[in-house]
């Protein structure tokens, strides 16, 4: 027992020592990146250059450290609201690299697990169709002569998930105690989610209700094929699914071989996403190539439904009406719904948002139509997301990536794919979809134009107004009070900034002084004092720089 308490208690050391080693690095080239580029006063594409190489530096690092950082890496990829741009795209090529484990293992696990009932398998191949950071799936006979799939949990993953997360929620309350990193992000609360959607993932039940949801959803769809799920023989640990042989999707050459309409699929796919947000709220939050696959038939098959995504009934209205403002290119009324649902924080200066809002609706709804507009609008997305207090819904944000995701496997079975194009016809669907009839949507487009129409009648008086309001003072002081608090902290910043290299200027010349009359054994002392400040000045000078680029953003 002593000895199994000690064991333990070392891996908990080294789990630690790894995990922290890991962030201590993280932070110390994110700190000497930020010099580098100040100093060295490098274009934009130099700079996405650097953060996308440390980027890929941390996607390996967290390779390293296994399973459980392996998913929270994915799942930060779904979070523009608190990572930049150049990282989301580099965390979300991160995939499962890592070793299978060996047969005996797969065995005793199946055997645990099942007990009696392991008597109705015949025979388990023990090559792996697949290994990732959760589990392994095994191809295998039953008794009954039905050819079925083993998803097989890893050996001891959930002690070491608990141990790993439990680090990561000592890092969170770190991270919360530092304002710089806390502004606008509860990170307590952030890991706690974090924690229980990735123990959820452990449970194999809970995939297990979300595959035969999702099949259901599909039952009567003659281009689509889910796996069945064999309830008798999954558990916990392992989830037992019948077969469906299929080609992966990224396999062209073979595809064509099989004279599989390409183009066809591609749609397929399209119009089942559009089924699985607008008709269910339910929907396949991670369709990578890697789990999709075509059947000889020409089916489209879905794999792995370990990462769902739920848009509950009000969010779907809300979509809705986004959307009906969207086909009108509203930008003020659809960024007046992003408010309404609480997207959007109060008391902000709204400016930028409509600005970006109106020229993603412009890129989106004109033709001809970008082949990759999914990928483009969710760029923007991110953009606006991480650099102004914009707070998106996790499922909201999963949609998002589902479809730049989707849009992008598209566009591998057909060049000329555009997912816009495509759902074009369902966009009614959607509209409607909080029960309104296409009358009412007549009828409530009407109204707007009516509304349109009366606003424009009294648009000469409004202008008349505000050109008095401007000549009186009026109108001007109301903007230089919007703008009173920002202006404030930027002479704040740049006079502490200033104080701050006065102060190291005098501590290095007290230093040079100390050393020319040979009292060289405290001449470290002013250098010392002058560190703390060298690094608050460094500060300044990168929330200034942050001041500047928002500003040119408003402008």
């Amino acid at each position: 027992m002593q000895k199994k308490s000690l064991h333990l208690f070392l891996k908990k050391v080294k789990r630690s020592f790894l995990i922290w080693k890991t962030l201590f690095l993280l932070i110390l080239f994110l700190w000497l990146d930020n010099i580098f580029i100040k100093l060295i006063s490098l274009n934009i594409n130099k700079k996405e250059a650097i953060q996308k190489s440390r980027a890929k530096w941390f996607t390996k690092e967290l390779i390293k450290l296994g399973s459980a950082f392996i998913k929270i890496g994915q799942l930060l990829s779904a979070r523009p609201d608190l990572i930049p741009k150049t990282w989301i795209s580099e965390l979300a090529m991160l995939q499962d690299e890592v070793p299978q484990f060996s047969f005996i293992e797969v065995e005793k696990i199946i055997k645990n697990e099942l007990k009696d009932k392991y008597l109705q398998i015949q025979y388990i191949d023990p090559s792996p169709i697949g290994s990732a950071s959760l589990a392994q799936v095994h191809k295998a006979n039953l008794k009954n002569g039905k050819v079925v799939v083993f998803k097989v949990q890893r050996p001891n993953l959930k002690n070491l998930f608990i141990i790993d997360l439990s680090i990561m929620q000592q890092i969170a309350f770190l991270m919360q105690k530092n304002k710089n990193w806390s502004r606008g992000r509860n990170w307590v609360e952030i890991a706690k989610e974090c924690r229980k959607v990735l123990l959820k993932e452990l449970d194999f039940n809970s995939e297990a209700q979300y595959a035969a949801r999702f099949r259901q959803q599909f039952l009567d769809d003659e281009n689509i094929e889910i796996p069945e799920v064999i309830w008798d023989l999954s558990t916990e640990k392992v989830l037992c699914l019948s077969y469906l042989e299929g080609t992966k999707i990224s396999n062209i050459k073979e595809l064509k071989i099989q004279n599989i309409n390409l183009k066809k699929i591609a749609e397929v796919g399209a119009i089942s996403y559009l089924k699985q947000l607008v008709n269910f709220g339910f929907f396949h939050a991670d369709p990578h190539p890697g789990n999709l696959a075509v059947s000889k038939s020409g089916k489209l098959i879905f794999y792995d439904f370990g990462m769902m995504g739920n848009i509950s009934n009000s969010l779907q209205k809300r979509i809705g009406s986004m959307v009906k403002s969207a086909a009108i290119r509203d930008a003020s009324s659809l960024v007046k719904q992003l408010q309404d649902a609480g997207l959007i924080s109060k008391g902000i200066d709204i400016g930028p948002v409509r600005r970006l809002v109106r020229l993603m609706l412009k890129e989106a709804l004109t033709p001809p139509f970008s082949p990759n507009i999914m990928e483009k609008l969710s760029g923007d997305l991110y953009e606006l997301v991480y650099e102004t207090p914009f707070q998106l819904p996790v499922d909201l944000i999963f949609v998002m990536r589902a479809l730049s995701t989707f849009e992008g496997v598209g566009r591998i079975l057909d060049p000329e794919f555009n997912l816009v194009s495509v759902t074009k016809p369902y966009l009614i669907s959607l509209m409607s979809s909080n029960n309104q009839s296409p009358n009412d949507l007549i009828n409530q487009l009407g109204r707007q134009v009516g509304e349109i129409g009366s606003k424009a009648v009294g648009i000469p008086k409004r202008i008349d107004d505000s050109l008095e309001r401007l000549e009186q003072g009026d109108l001007q002081l109301q903007i230089r009070m919007g703008e009173s608090d920002r202006q404030f902290k930027r002479m704040f910043t740049a006079q502490k900034s200033l104080g701050h290299s006065i102060l190291i200027g005098s501590l290095s010349i007290t230093s040079a002084l100390l050393v020319s009359n040979s009292k060289s054994n405290i001449a470290i002392l002013p250098l010392i004092f002058a560190l703390p400040i060298g690094i608050d000045w460094i500060n300044c000078q990168l929330s200034m720089r942050k001041g500047s680029r928002l500003e040119r953003l408003k402008k």
